[in-house]
């Protein structure tokens, strides 16, 4: 017979204090951003800890910090808290009847290139509701979905599965080497000096790999997340760089069209078993469909 794990009565609340501590400076920032005294909190965090049974706080100096066996209960505390209020902002858009808010996340060339026709739709298909977009790089959109502040993300595939997040494949896109005056690349050992999108970003990553692949040496003078930024550096001679072709060869002052040097896959990415409201799924499937 198989024995049944007794499992810890954590509460949501406890765990709502984990991921406070982990996110403001201080104990008592912490404190103020979930509502209670430094006391309560303090008092609701080692319950925390005498529940779970593992050390999740050490003494540095004066100032209690993070131990390292926390990592996997904050994991854990920052997906039921994000699970929980998407359960209670669906409980309330039922209980009101409207259509709430969505709050999306994509990269620049998803909203401008991709998807705006998709979006155009969406929002005349639903004027009643509350909508954000968000456009920035994917590593920080992905992290603000993992936390609960964004419903949906389009962005890069990340380079492994995240906990917590289901992937689903939206389109590929060919990335290829532009060069300052366009013409002739000659040898890949001969390319270069780059400029290129920052070195701890996704897209950075699959160019770095597929370079280092041709032989090309990696050697960067500039980076920005910016592919606008990257484009002029090349049309003023500091560097070369990779770009999407659909950035680099439209709008005001396109390169010259080069060779493809690899490809990389634009995802949606949304909180597993997260309870969505109907507006994200309509959205989910417009741009599954597009």
């Amino acid at each position: 017979m198989q024995t049944v794990l007794a499992l810890p009565d954590l509460s949501i609340r406890q765990l709502e204090y984990l991921v406070a501590i982990a996110e403001e400076q201080t104990w008592a920032d912490a404190a103020t951003s979930v509502g209670v005294t430094p006391s309560a909190l303090s008092q609701g965090l080692a319950e925390l800890e005498r529940r779970v049974g593992v050390p999740l706080f050490e003494r540095v100096g004066r100032r209690r910090t993070l131990h390292p066996s926390a990592g996997v209960v904050l994991d854990h505390a920052r997906q039921v808290v994000a699970l929980t209020s998407d359960l209670c902002r669906w409980a309330d858009r039922m209980n009101r009847a409207d259509e709430g808010a969505l709050r999306v996340g994509m990269i620049d060339i998803a909203a401008v290139n991709h998807f705006p026709d998709v979006l155009q739709q969406f929002r005349s298909d639903h004027p009643l509701l509350d909508f954000h977009l968000r456009v920035g790089p994917s590593r920080p959109l992905i992290e603000a979905l993992s936390v609960g502040q964004l419903d949906l993300v389009v962005c890069v595939q990340p380079q492994s599965d995240i906990s917590g997040i289901e992937i689903q494949p939206l389109l590929t896109e060919e990335l290829s080497v532009y060069k300052p005056g366009g013409g002739s690349l000659g040898k890949p050992a001969g390319w270069g000096p780059w400029v290129l999108f920052p070195e701890d970003s996704n897209t950075r990553q699959i160019i770095s790999n597929a370079l280092n692949h041709k032989g090309a040496p990696v050697i960067v003078v500039a980076d920005s997340p910016q592919p606008e930024v990257l484009k002029e550096m090349v049309n003023l001679g500091i560097g070369w760089t990779v770009l999407p072709n659909a950035q680099a060869e439209s709008g005001p002052r396109p390169l010259h069209p080069s060779i493809v040097l690899g490809t990389r896959n634009l995802v949606l990415a949304t909180r597993r078993n997260a309870a969505q409201s109907p507006s994200a799924i309509a959205l989910k499937e417009l741009l599954l469909k597009n």
